[in-house]
């Protein structure tokens, strides 16, 4: 899996949403996408970057922009985390993580100082024409709206 970096065409996918819709990059063509990655639905950081998008959203999509959220969860689960917290855009079931790894977003991580395999917080802003403009791997969570719409025309 190699990485991606800025200026690269994002990898296609097809993948289902919360409500076992289908969706797509493609689907998304002529419009910028923030596609991001989190590890896992109703935890506390991952609710918090999820809540930063919802409360920036209006923001998000004045400058042109949609989210989808990307994790490994099952679409039963991400249903129940948009209606708790109220998300007005995607979450891709991506229980084979196939976009997940595509994009570079599996990889080793540490807490406790022990070592895991698991889903990287990762921001990709993937342009109209469907090259990458802006990686964030350094994401603040409860500053996420903020952080992906910095430089962006907000």
């Amino acid at each position: 899996m190699a990485k991606l970096n800025i200026g690269d065409k994002a990898p296609d996918f097809k993948a289902v949403d919360q409500n076992g819709q289908p969706i797509s990059l493609s689907d998304y063509k002529g419009k910028k996408v923030i596609l991001y990655f989190y590890p896992k639905d109703n935890t506390p950081g991952c609710t918090d970057e999820a809540c930063s998008l919802r409360d920036g959203y209006k923001d998000i999509t004045s400058a042109g922009m949609d989210v989808i959220g990307v994790s490994a969860d099952s679409e039963k689960s991400h249903l129940g985390f948009v209606t708790k917290h109220n998300l007005p855009f995607r979450l891709i079931a991506d229980t084979d993580k196939k976009v997940i790894e595509a994009y570079g977003a599996w990889g080793e991580k540490k807490m406790y100082g022990k070592s895991y395999d698991g889903i990287l917080r990762s921001t990709f802003i993937i342009s109209e024409d469907g090259k990458i403009e802006k990686i964030i791997d350094k994401v603040i969570t409860k500053n996420h709206a903020n952080q992906v719409l910095d430089g962006i025309g907000k």
